[in-house]
Order: C-alpha cells, then sequence, then structure tokens
C-alpha cells in the first residue's frame, strides 16, 4: 500500500509541527493531508492540529467512516453560502472536532475520514475481495504513521459507515488492545450478536479504558415515499436493541427516559446506547450527527459527557465552523516524496538502457510512490461554460495537473512520456483521469504560459529512446525561463496529449493522442490513433484531470459523464459518447 511509504517518512521527521505531506490551514492551526489509498479504492483524509506532536504527547486516532452518498469535503463541513449543495451543513466533524479538541487537553486528536469510491461503505465492502482484511490494513498502516505518539484508536461512522467498524470487527480474532472506543452514529444496520457481539464483550472486559456508544432512533415508524423507511429487523432501532439485550447478559444495564431518548447505560456510562424516540415519526437519521453527537460519541461515559453541551440539543460548535472548504482537499492523491529517491536525472540514466516493458515498470514504480515534483501535486482549477449534447449549458469547474507527469525532485526533474496503460494506472491509483481532446483545448486557452511546440526531424527510432526524453525536457525547461514562466504555472504547448477517446473501444491497442498547440491554438496533432499501444516518443505528455469534477456546482466522475448520451459532449468533441472511459489490455 501506498500509506505504507509515509510511515518511513514520519520516522525521519518525527519532532515535526508540521507533519511529512501535510498541508497547513489558513486557520484553527490545523494540517490535513489527503490520500487515494488505490487499492481499495477509497479516498483518505488525515486532519490534525498544528501541534501536540512532542515526544511526551499521545495521539486519539479517530477513524470516521462516511455515511452513505457524502464525500469527505461535505461530511468536514462548512458555513453555507448561496449556491453551496446543502450537504454541507448536515454534519460538521470538522468542527466538532475543534470543539472537542478545546475540551480533551490530554490528547492530540486526529481525525481520519475515510470515503469510497462509491460514496457508500456497505456497496464497497459487497464489491470488494477480502474487504474486512483491507479495512484492517488501513486502519493498522494509518496507526503506524503515528505510532512515534502511542495512539490510541478509535472506530467511529455514520449511516453506511457502520459497515467499516462492523467489517473491521470480522477480520480481527480479537479487538486489538489500541482501540479504546468504537462509537456507532446511526450506522450498525449490519450488527449481528453471533458475527459481532462475543468480541465486542471481550473487549469491554479487556479494560476500564473501553467505551461503546451507540446512538439511533425509532426508525421504524417512518414512512417514506408511502413505504417504511427501513424493514422491522434492518433499521438502526431494531439493531441497537438487538445489541443492548445481548450485551444485558453480561453487563447491567440502568435505563432512563429522559427529553425523548432512552439512555441504556452499563460498566458506568462506559456502554452507553441511546435510543431517540420518535412520535412525530421523522426522518432523524443525520439530525443525530448534526445536533452534537459526534461529540457525544466521544465524550459518552467520560468526565468529559454533557460538559458545554446537549446531545440533540442546539449546536455547540457553531463558532468552530470553517468559512470556506479545506483548500485543494480534492488534490491528486499522490503519496508524498521520499527525500531518499532519485533524481530526475538519475533516474532517466537508470532507464536509459531498459527494454520497453522494463522501463514501463520502472518508471509506474517511481511515480506511484510519490517521486514527482512537488508543483504537480498542486492542481489547477479550471472553469467554463459548456453545452451537453441537448443544447444545455452547463457551469464546468475540474482540476488539472499545471504540467506533464515528471519525475524527480523540484531542482531535478524530467517530463516523462509512457504508454496509455502506464498512464492509465497511474491516474486510476491517484484518483485521477486522462483528459479528452476538448480538455486539452480548454488548457491551452487557458493557460498562463503558451510555448511553441518544439519537434525533431525523425531519425530511425531516435525520438523514441530516452535520450531524447531528456533533450525534449532541456528545451522546455529552457523555453520557459526565457518566457519568464514558473513551474507550478499551467502551461501547454509543449507536448502532445495522450487522450480518452471513443477510439479505445473502437480501436483496441491502440493510443490515441491529440494537441501540441501552437500560438494560434491550433493543434499540430490532430486526434490519431494509429500508433500501437506500445509506441512511446519524445512529444507524448500525460497530464492528468482529478476524475471528479463539478457540473453546476455538483459532484459527479467525470468517467461517468464521458459515458452518459447527452452529459458526454460537455467533456468530448466526439459524436457519441464512451463506452470505455480507461485504457485496459
Amino acid at each position: 500500500m501506498k500509506l505504507m511509504l509515509l510511515l518511513t517518512i514520519f520516522c525521519i521527521l518525527i519532532q515535526a509541527q508540521i507533519l511529512p505531506g501535510f498541508k497547513p490551514l489558513e486557520s484553527f492551526d490545523e494540517q490535513y493531508l489527503v490520500i487515494k489509498n488505490s487499492p481499495a479504492n477509497t479516498r483518505i483524509m488525515i486532519h490534525a492540529p498544528m501541534q501536540g506532536f512532542g515526544k511526551d504527547n499521545q495521539v486519539l486516532l479517530v477513524f470516521y467512516a462516511l455515511p452513505n452518498g457524502n464525500t469527505i469535503e461535505q461530511t468536514f463541513g462548512k458555513k453555507l453560502k448561496t449556491g453551496d449543495d446543502w450537504h454541507f451543513d448536515i454534519q460538521h466533524i470538522g468542527a466538532q472536532t475543534r470543539f472537542l479538541r478545546n475540551r480533551i487537553g490530554s490528547q492530540t486528536m486526529v481525525v481520519v475520514y475515510l470515503e469510497t469510491t462509491q460514496k457508500s461503505w456497505p456497496s464497497w465492502a459487497s464489491n470488494t475481495l477480502d474487504s474486512g482484511k483491507k479495512i484492517q490494513a488501513i486502519v493498522d498502516t494509518v496507526r503506524d504513521m503515528f505510532s512515534a505518539w502511542n495512539p490510541q484508536v478509535v472506530l467511529n461512522g455514520h449511516s453506511g459507515g457502520g459497515r467499516f467498524i462492523l467489517s473491521y470487527i470480522n477480520a480481527v480474532d480479537e479487538i486489538p488492545e489500541s482501540i479504546v472506543r468504537i462509537a456507532f452514529l446511526d450506522s450498525n444496520y449490519g450488527y449481528e450478536n453471533t458475527l459481532h457481539g462475543a468480541k465486542l464483550v471481550r473487549w469491554l472486559q479487556s479494560g476500564t479504558n473501553k467505551h461503546l456508544c451507540v446512538l439511533a432512533y425509532n426508525d421504524s415508524v417512518v414512512i417514506y415515499n408511502g413505504k417504511p423507511l427501513v424493514s422491522p429487523t434492518g433499521g438502526t432501532w431494531y439493531r441497537s436493541k438487538l445489541m443492548q439485550q445481548y450485551l444485558s447478559s453480561s453487563f447491567p444495564f440502568i435505563v432512563e427516559e429522559k427529553n425523548g431518548i432512552i439512555w441504556n447505560k452499563a460498566l458506568e456510562g462506559r456502554i452507553a446506547i441511546l435510543l431517540k424516540t420518535n412520535p412525530d415519526k421523522l426522518i432523524l437519521h443525520t439530525r443525530q450527527v448534526e445536533l452534537n453527537g459526534f461529540i457525544h460519541s466521544m465524550a459518552s461515559g467520560t468526565e468529559k459527557e454533557n460538559q458545554d453541551y446537549v446531545y440533540f440539543g442546539k449546536r455547540a460548535y457553531s463558532n468552530l465552523v470553517a468559512d470556506t472548504m479545506i483548500p485543494a482537499i480534492s488534490r491528486a492523491g499522490i503519496p508524498p516524496r521520499n527525500p531518499d529517491a532519485e533524481s530526475g536525472s538519475a533516474f532517466m540514466k537508470r532507464i536509459s538502457s531498459l527494454q520497453l516493458l522494463s522501463r514501463e515498470e520502472e518508471i509506474y514504480k517511481a511515480i506511484s510512490s510519490g517521486n514527482i515534483p512537488d508543483f504537480l501535486r498542486n492542481m489547477v482549477t479550471l472553469t467554463g461554460e459548456f453545452m451537453d449534447a441537448a443544447g444545455i449549458n452547463h457551469v464546468v469547474s475540474y482540476e488539472i495537473m499545471p504540467d506533464y507527469l515528471a519525475v524527480g525532485s523540484n531542482e531535478d526533474f524530467c517530463r516523462i512520456p509512457m504508454n496509455p496503460y502506464t498512464a492509465q494506472r497511474l491516474a486510476s491509483d491517484f484518483g485521477l483521469s486522462l483528459i479528452t481532446a476538448k480538455i486539452s483545448d480548454h488548457i491551452f486557452q487557458k493557460a498562463e504560459v503558451k510555448l511553441n511546440p518544439f519537434s525533431y526531424t525523425p531519425v530511425g527510432n531516435a525520438n523514441e529512446l530516452v535520450s531524447k526524453f531528456i533533450a525534449h525536457n532541456a528545451q522546455i525547461e529552457k523555453q520557459l525561463k526565457a518566457e519568464g514562466g514558473s513551474h507550478g504555472s499551467l502551461i501547454a504547448g509543449i507536448k502532445k496529449d495522450v487522450i480518452l477517446s471513443k477510439r479505445i473501444a473502437e480501436q483496441p491497442r491502440k493510443v490515441v493522442i491529440y494537441g501540441w498547440h501552437k500560438a494560434d491554438g491550433k493543434p499540430i496533432q490532430p486526434v490519431y490513433s494509429g500508433h500501437a499501444d506500445y509506441y512511446v516518443d519524445y512529444s507524448h505528455g500525460i497530464r492528468l484531470i482529478h476524475n471528479r469534477v463539478f457540473l453546476d456546482g455538483k459532484p459527479h466522475f467525470l468517467s461517468d459523464i464521458l459515458k452518459d448520451f447527452i452529459l458526454y459532449k460537455i467533456f468530448s468533441n466526439e459524436n457519441a459518447p464512451m463506452l470505455e472511459t480507461v485504457y485496459s489490455k
């Protein structure tokens, strides 16, 4: 897993307050890191304070599995502005975390947000081989990143995020000692006594620092679109009662009803199962989180319970909600560069004599491990207005790499051509995509730096050699310097793009290229699919776009849009949608 690379870097920079690979936030004295964990098709954000990483500190590491249909950004939350999606204002885990940090002075609270490609942990688990083991690996690897601070672990999640927790419990023989709290925020739909009950009992008996918190409401009485919201045994009301009945055989409960909530407590509050009654038959699924639910899930059974907040009361964290979303949170999920990674010149020299397949594998290994210059990680946001196939205009926003993929450091790198399969592997790893010809044109229109194409006369296969890649990169750098351009600015006119096209399905085993725009905006290379898929020369470049784009302010996957019979025209000049949006052998 690519996350393992971070462990090595953490060990090197263990005393740093700015953690390796993290970026500071403008407000609240915080930092964050976004990771795309491709082998498990997950996206991870680690949100940490700026302070609290000295040699004597201890980390409280909270894994928060996202609810169905929500992104990390929406779950984190921000102040709602005109035109914003309402999902940004219904959970506010970021603000609730700040509330808790202000009151948990003995530990450094770090929250790990966990999102799946499907935006549904149940769907992900159903479609992922050995899902429990993959979840266990995620937890273990991120925990190891903070091993210097003796982390105590919390498993927490809302809605479908409960599947993350239950799958983890299924995967381990015993719940580890390092896990000190498990919390289900209306999320224990999949709980089964036979699968999870005994493990929970043994874990709760293993130490007085073990806490279980369950929040649920009476969803069994809700009618939605003329039908019951849940089956008689499928809702959290039923599952939470089932869990409480099982645990009561090992732990005596005290039951009290107040303020419309049935409080089931045992072990002096270390077990807390709160059941919200629902006389008005409302859907309270997310309200439980919004109304201080995350705060209570972390404070229950401690001296901080009900301190300065009331569960299901007014928001206690309103003054801690950020004005804006975390900047660049949808950055490419590329691991931080190892300080000991090869320089660009050393890498190019090493691969210069390799056979094609071996060369491609080395390119993949280098870039997938994070050996790229920093400026490529800082995606540039472009906006425009484009028409779909029905003639409807849409406001579009997407994030694009400012330059072409390269290997090496900020000071010593080389832009590197590669075959479409290597490019596709990298794009998929990072949650990105190859671009289309229409996107290539738009990038040129918006580019801050437009350089004149520089070509070489073909002599044998010289244009396919690594030496020519190096020479062309040096020429680009010479032109860039002459124009007064800087790395990180949106640059165009220097390469042909390897693109997505409907020709991928129509002409298998071909690479489709386009672009290399001249100063007048006309491309030297029209859409062309005459080369075999293994063909690579110095003029080919790989520029990646974030696969999540925004259409009229709402997130969509570029891959889905390109397959849509109406929307495909937004990003494509072709006369039909794409059957394939990836290169696959």
